[in-house]
């Protein structure tokens, strides 16, 4: 079957799954199918110059990043988010603390209910990627929506993890159970598919404190960035905030 393979079957067959891949799948697929043709040439199976013919699409830097929704998409689906049976009460939660604070998928899914010291208005954060330990201020609506849930939504579990899963055995959200939390209050149309999770709203918190006025480094401490080069990547698509990184690697010559 291999020798009847021609070079617009293939272009046909990228052409298709196009519509369903993103440009790393496509490139990813092209390489090994072009090394797979590269071998079936030498045994003389195929046609020669199959292998040649095929192109890999160009993939940039940081295209896979979220975008996310924008700050007034969030403001709407947070009012929306709101609500009183079990589900809504803890997908609000979840919601606040990822538009609010930024925090990551797993930053959220391991915070216990200790890392919570009410009195002092505080949260304690482990971030993901460094381990680091941070005590945040608790804003008072995220405070008040975590209360809610702890009060009326979650079930009774011996589990000091504060977002569990709605069905018996209670036990701690998994990633995909969070992402699909984000995606159910977002509209399909308001943004990228990869920006209707939780890392889309990590974004779109980045963005609002860069359009608000705040530096890189307020956005970074937030966020809990390492580098500051990981918070300039949010500025690929705001035109303002690109002009401070501009002038902040001047050093204030401009």
């Amino acid at each position: 079957m291999a020798s009847y393979v021609t070079v617009a079957d293939i272009d046909a067959y990228f052409q298709h799954m196009a519509l369903r891949w993103s440009r790393n799948s496509l490139r990813t697929s092209a390489r090994m199918l072009r090394a797979w043709l590269a071998y079936c040439e030498t045994r003389r199976t195929v046609r020669p110059g199959l292998a040649e013919a095929i192109v890999s699409p160009r993939v940039y830097r940081h295209e896979g990043l979220p975008l996310g929704p924008t700050w007034q998409e969030v403001q709407g689906m947070l009012a929306q988010s709101v609500g009183s049976d079990c589900s809504e009460l803890r997908d609000h939660a979840i919601l606040l603390l990822l538009a609010v604070y930024g925090l990551r998928s797993g930053e959220v899914r391991r915070l216990r209910i200790d890392d919570i010291n009410w009195l002092a208005e505080r949260i304690h954060v482990v971030r993901s990627k460094s381990g680091q330990h941070e005590t945040l201020p608790l804003e008072p609506g995220v405070g008040n929506a975590i209360a809610r849930y702890l009060r009326h939504g979650r079930p009774h579990s011996e589990s000091r993890v504060v977002f569990l899963t709605l069905f018996a055995p209670p036990r701690p959200l998994s990633a995909g159970a969070l992402y699909h939390a984000v995606k159910r209050q977002l509209n399909d149309d308001s943004c990228p598919h990869q920006g209707r999770g939780p890392h889309g709203l990590r974004h779109a918190c980045a963005r609002h404190l860069l359009e608000a006025g705040g530096s890189f480094k307020q956005a970074g401490d937030h966020l809990g960035h390492r580098s500051p080069s990981a918070t300039r990547i949010y500025a690929k698509v705001n035109l303002n905030a690109l002009r401070r990184v501009v002038f902040e690697d001047l050093g204030g010559l401009a």
